[in-house]
């Protein structure tokens, strides 16, 4: 994996899989955790470092308001902060040995390849969502709300305020679910084989819609553990994110042949 390939290989068929491999695939990530903790540690502090950072601008910026559909959509860019947990559970399933030196080295080496295209259609959509949800507030709420709602959290909950959560959350799901389906199978793929990123994501959706119940689930069941993780000031997630991470890997090799 520390090659950089200059042809394109093939793309792998889509498998079927079970409601019964998402437990395997847990159970699969948390085991590559408990072989490799310094790696899952460190690769999720990374993550849980940015959300802090964001934390401390907008509160320094006085704009704190800014926090409500940041941290609704922080998640989403938790797959590419995982590659480098790919990396690790790739190494353990073939036996090579975990050494830093060259796992930091493949992560390094995607700058050269289709992973930073991904990473910015996931900022690109990231960004827009935290801009609909700044409208759909305005719209909602008024602009005069919006510097008092995290002094007054019952705004959301009188006048339009339902509705406005509502709304914003079918929005939201709606880009949580296109960001899930283009990067559950996508993200994994592009450090596995070298492939281009459009066919990536294409192949991914394909592998969702080849399996809409099962994955539905698994996109439920990554959701709340990382809104759970995110719940103490972000300090869960230096257990969620690294299992998540190792048990995406899993899910990928169920969902594409080798």
């Amino acid at each position: 994996m520390t090659d950089i390939r200059a042809e394109a290989d093939a793309l792998p068929e889509v498998r079927h899989v079970a409601l019964s491999d998402i437990g395997a695939v847990l159970r699969a990530g948390f085991a590559d955790f408990l072989k490799a903790p310094a790696f899952g540690l460190f690769f999720s502090a990374i993550y849980v470092a940015g959300g802090v950072i964001i934390y401390l601008v907008y509160a320094a910026a006085g704009q704190e308001w800014w926090l409500i559909p940041v941290i609704v959509g922080f998640p989403i860019l938790a797959p590419f902060a995982a590659v480098g947990l790919y990396e690790v559970s790739r190494r353990i399933e073939a036996g090579e040995p975990l050494v830093w030196r060259e796992v930091l080295g493949v992560v390094f080496s995607q700058k050269d390849r289709q992973i930073p295209s991904m990473a910015m259609v996931i900022l690109l959509m990231f960004m827009f969502w935290v801009f609909v949800a700044h409208t759909i507030f305005a719209l909602f709420m008024g602009l005069s709300a919006m510097t008092n709602v995290t002094t007054s959290l019952m705004l959301l909950f009188e006048g339009n305020g339902p509705i406005m959560l509502l709304v914003g959350s079918a929005i939201g799901a709606g880009f949580a679910a296109v960001l899930f389906s283009i990067t559950v199978a996508g993200l994994p793929l592009l450090l596995d084989r070298e492939v281009d990123f459009v066919s990536a994501m294409i192949l991914s959706v394909k592998s969702v819609l080849a399996n809409v119940g099962p994955m539905f689930v698994w996109g439920i069941v990554i959701a709340a553990l990382l809104f759970l993780g995110m719940l103490p000031l972000f300090l869960g997630l230096f257990l969620v994110l690294p299992v998540l991470g190792h048990a995406t890997w899993h899910m990928y090799r169920k969902l594409l042949e080798r």
